[in-house]
């Protein structure tokens, strides 16, 4: 076997997973949407290699994308580019499953087990870092689903779990019954998070991460394009509300010309004049560092499906500097954001106990 290539982080911040041990890079990436779908073979290859180059060595996906190719894009390129298995942190999910089968998919223990017996398999290793529940189960008790993960842990097939889109009160239920059996509950939660979508990860969530020290592994920082600017005058032809065949893209797409969505386009359009005249960004870089720069954000997942994109993000880290408290306090007179404070019903706020401002 040839030498590994060595990994350098170039300087790529690393933050703690929620209150892990384990520590990712600011920025990550991800095969939703791209690999294994409309980016296969080489160009999956070059991605990976270039985010490796420039300090990104966790990779995120899922069992559901590109219906389990993405997983095997990923485990084919890691094999030919040979990177030590101890350099990467790769994470997946578990809910949907690639059959019909009534036991072929949710979060039950047969399929937490299957599903990631399967994954394993994909992807050509022993372990993943991070297994995450991609959605909640209403149909499964929620000690099976906690006992189902800290058996796969046990197991050595993952060293940790956590959780995509689950509300608050799920996520409670769940350390609930983690402390109750003595068990680990879930690290960290992968959740949309950006300028335009902030009720749940900045309000809702917001008593998970003091209690829990919960870390977010952030998804569509990005709002699936709409704060890159290139869906200011339409949508392009060959954009990716145009040309995938998901029904979210062709709803976000009709929203664009409703007076929310153009509400949305005029913010979009300040804030990118916001980032070329005071910070010299694009809206883009902007868009990234801002979430980024949230205390409770434990990684952001780019979904770039071409190495000069991943570059160009990448940029971000070059504006964290830059949001002092006085820009912040400008982003957010300019997004109009920002969720309502916790109703206190005319209660004095307790100082460090209540939040006032979310």
């Amino acid at each position: 076997m040839s030498q590994h290539p060595v990994f350098d982080p170039k300087g790529m911040p690393f933050r703690r997973l929620g209150g892990s041990g384990l520590r990712v890079p600011i920025f990550s990436y991800g095969g939703w949407l791209t690999v294994g779908g409309s980016v296969v073979g080489d160009p999956v290859k070059e991605l990976i290699k270039t985010a490796f180059e420039n300090g990104i060595n966790m990779i995120d996906t899922a069992e559901a994308y590109a219906k389990g190719n993405s997983e095997v894009e990923i485990g084919r390129v890691l094999k030919e580019l040979n990177y030590r298995r101890t350099d990467l942190v790769i994470t997946t999910k578990l809910f949907w499953g690639l059959r019909e089968g009534p036991n072929d998919g949710g979060l039950s223990r047969k399929h937490i087990i299957e599903g990631t017996k399967e994954s394993l398999e994909r992807l050509q290793v022993d372990y993943v870092d991070v297994i995450f529940a991609h959605r909640p189960d209403p149909t499964i008790p929620m000690e099976e689903v906690v006992r189902a993960f800290n058996w796969v842990i046990e197991k050595g097939w993952a060293f940790y779990w956590g959780t995509s889109e689950w509300s608050a009160r799920e996520l409670e239920e769940a350390y609930h019954v983690a402390d109750k059996l003595g068990l680990i509950g879930p690290i960290a939660e992968q959740c949309r998070h950006n300028l335009l979508y902030r009720e749940r990860p900045e309000k809702e969530y917001e008593p998970l991460y003091r209690k829990y020290q919960l870390g977010t592994t952030v998804f569509s920082a990005l709002a699936q394009g709409l704060l890159t600017g290139k869906y200011n005058d339409g949508v392009p032809a060959d954009s990716r509300w145009a040309t995938e065949k998901e029904a979210q893209f062709k709803s976000h797409a009709a929203r664009l010309s409703t007076p929310e969505g153009q509400a949305d386009i005029a913010k979009v359009k300040a804030l990118s004049e916001f980032a070329e005249k005071e910070l010299g960004c694009t809206v883009t870089h902007l868009a990234l560092a801002w979430v980024a720069a949230n205390p409770n954000t434990s990684t952001v997942i780019l979904g770039a499906s071409k190495p000069e994109q991943l570059i160009d993000n990448l940029k971000a880290l070059e504006v964290l500097p830059k949001l002092t408290p006085a820009v912040l306090a400008q982003i957010e007179e300019i997004a109009q954001s920002k969720p309502t404070p916790v109703n206190l019903y005319g209660r004095y706020p307790l100082d460090g106990a209540l939040p006032t401002q979310l």
